[in-house]
């Protein structure tokens, strides 16, 4: 009966998504109707909810999303991510399509101090698309590669998804911060084969271009100094700390918000833009906190009516092969990123597919990168396409429409799903250095 309850408040909460109910409204009446009618008693079942809301915003790894955030966005307002893209593009001066390779670069050593792709995506287009369009470059080619190397944000540690993924599954954070190292330096590998291969094989959509080399004055080369070595200082602490165990993944991300602070600071961010950005983080991270609560009340519920135990039988009940079963996770994730945004996906999906691909003998770093891979491929697809609306928005050029950035992402979005199904082929990719680490 419990299993039956918890299918009918899944449609239930299916159908109030697609009507535009916010998701985090629809997880709380799912939760709280489901345990209404399985226990009897309405008393019963706000008592149950109550208690598990509570003991989720008492878990020190809540702190860890507002904190990273915070870190991102001192980093982001202080005018690192300008250095960052300076610096690279200085030296990848000989690489075919060197402006995208930049971009590319530049993101991947961003994303190890942003958490979420939207502050790189924003970054990254008044920045580097501006410049490849003055050298150019095709529109379309600039747009993708703005909106596709955002992505690295998502998988590259601290990433938001991991934490919400960790949160879910109660898995390490640090364990799962460490397993995406390797597959998002892969995934920033593919990128940059496809534009050197693209550059290569079309000249005109990134034409070559050689400017003198114009020695930096004394503020510039401060500037520069302090941007991009505070940078990687700052991920050597981060991630460093908690690579080494000196930190905890909460303390580490209270260091790294200090020291995003110190770099914000010595840019020239004074208590205007300080003020800014911590509003901005609250902004950001207050509703996330919200949909975890709800999720944990929403995880209650699947415990309590056996869903995941009700569904497994299912599927294993119809005679899918292991290899089915993940071709349909996938083709799920791929339609809800056309609908929602990924935060939302991985609380709807995570707490009924994870224990599914433990049955079916997957490791569960390997699995959870696999998963943020192929949800994270959903930042690029139409309709919603939240990394697309992103650059969008922050490109001032009005001919730089949704259907170009959709048409210029697509490659992008095809090498995500090829990283994803490498990990799944290669589970060592993501489990060697957690393991040797940990």
């Amino acid at each position: 009966m419990g299993g039956d309850i918890a299918l009918w408040m899944l449609l239930l909460l299916i159908v109030l998504i697609l009507t535009g109910t916010h998701i985090g409204i629809a997880l709380a009446v799912c939760s709280g109707l489901g345990v209404w009618l399985m226990l009897g008693s309405f008393e019963a079942a706000v008592s149950i909810l109550g208690n598990t809301a509570y003991e989720a915003v008492r878990k020190d790894v809540f702190a860890v999303i507002p904190l990273f955030v915070l870190m991102g966005d001192f980093i982001s307002r202080s005018g690192a991510a300008a250095d960052l893209y300076r610096i690279c593009d200085r030296y990848l001066r000989r690489v075919p399509g060197r402006l995208a390779i930049a971009t590319i670069a530049g993101n991947t050593v961003f994303a190890a101090v942003t958490g979420v792709s939207i502050a790189a995506a924003a970054a990254f287009s008044r920045i580097a698309y501006p410049e490849m369009m003055r050298v150019g470059y095709k529109q379309t080619f600039a747009l993708g590669a703005v909106a596709g190397s955002a992505c690295l944000g998502m998988l590259i540690p601290p990433s938001v998804l991991l934490i919400v993924w960790a949160i879910l599954t109660e898995m390490s954070v640090g364990a799962l911060f460490i397993a995406g190292v390797i597959p998002g330096i892969v995934l920033a590998a593919l990128f940059s084969g496809y534009v050197i291969f693209a550059a290569i094989r079309n000249p005109q959509i990134a034409p070559a271009f050689e400017e003198p080399l114009v020695p930096l004055t004394r503020d510039e080369l401060r500037s520069e100094l302090i941007g991009g070595i505070g940078i990687l200082l700052l991920i050597l602490l981060v991630i460093g700390g908690i690579w080494t165990g000196i930190f905890t993944p909460t303390e580490a991300a209270g260091f790294g918000a200090i020291g995003a602070l110190g770099i914000g600071i010595a840019k020239g961010m004074r208590g205007k833009e300080i003020i800014e950005a911590i509003f901005q983080a609250g902004r950001t991270t207050a509703p996330i906190m919200f949909l975890l609560i709800t999720a944990q009340m929403y995880s209650r519920l699947l415990a309590l009516g056996g869903a995941v135990n009700f569904i497994q039988g299912l599927f294993i009940g119809a005679g899918f092969e292991p290899w089915m079963l993940i071709a349909l996770m996938m083709l799920i994730w791929i339609i809800l990123g056309m609908l929602i945004d990924s935060v939302s996906i991985i609380l709807l999906t995570v707490p009924i597919f994870a224990p599914i691909a433990m049955t079916l003998g997957m490791d569960p770093l390997a699995f959870a990168i696999f998963g943020i891979l192929v949800i994270e491929a959903g930042l690029l697809t139409p309709p919603f396409g939240l990394l697309v609306y992103t650059v969008r928005g922050a490109v001032t050029d009005k001919t730089a429409t949704l259907g170009k950035i959709f048409a210029g992402s697509t490659p992008y979005f095809i090498l995500i799903l090829v990283a994803a199904l490498i990990v799944l082929w290669l589970p060592g990719l993501a489990t060697w250095l957690p393991n040797y680490m940990f």
